[in-house]
């Protein structure tokens, strides 16, 4: 046998298999813990409930977010545009499909698809749908793994758009 080849049928030392174990258990682990929270932040936009413990849950205290109402930076602003936009809705109901995660140590990418239905609040019962696509970083904290940075790209809607308050367009972003 030459030095470039490999012996596939040579033993493999207890600790490299243990060490390699842990390393694609920790992998699996990680991925199960981001899809996890990906899948939570999408249900808890239709619970309503955006308060200061909700953005600590999901966000980095400087996450960026990039949304249909503007880009804004750090967690205190995406929770408060995040408030103000699904206030325009009665109800909501947010499907993600499965993402494409990759894990490097204690940062993540996810990107997958985002379908998003409406009930507008204005009282008529108008439906707005979206689908899009969303582009998503994380980082492991001491609290676990949190959103750094988010892209929500829409690629079409059906339906009535709401009516956005002053303010509240793209251009009034923080």
């Amino acid at each position: 046998m030459t030095t470039h080849e490999i012996a596939t049928d040579a033993p493999i030392p207890p600790a490299a298999e243990a060490a390699e174990t842990a390393r694609q258990l920790r992998h699996l682990t990680d991925r199960a813990a981001v899809a996890d929270l990906l899948g939570r932040h999408l249900r808890s936009l239709d619970e309503g409930v955006f308060d200061e413990a909700w953005g600590r849950a999901f966000f980095t205290a400087d996450a960026t977010a990039e949304m249909p109402l503007g880009t804004v930076r750090g967690r205190d602003a995406i929770v408060a545009r995040i408030r103000a936009g699904m206030a325009l809705f009665d109800r909501t109901v947010h499907l993600g499909g499965a993402p494409v995660i990759e894990v490097d140590g204690d940062r993540a990418t996810a990107h997958g698809p985002q379908l998003s239905t409406h009930v507008l609040a204005d009282g008529s019962e108008a439906l707005f749908v979206s689908g899009g696509q969303a582009k998503t970083e994380l980082v492991r904290t001491p609290d676990g793994w949190r959103i750094a940075a988010c892209a929500l790209r829409v690629a079409w809607t059906r339906g009535t758009p709401p009516r956005l308050p002053a303010g509240m367009g793209p251009a009034d972003a923080a």
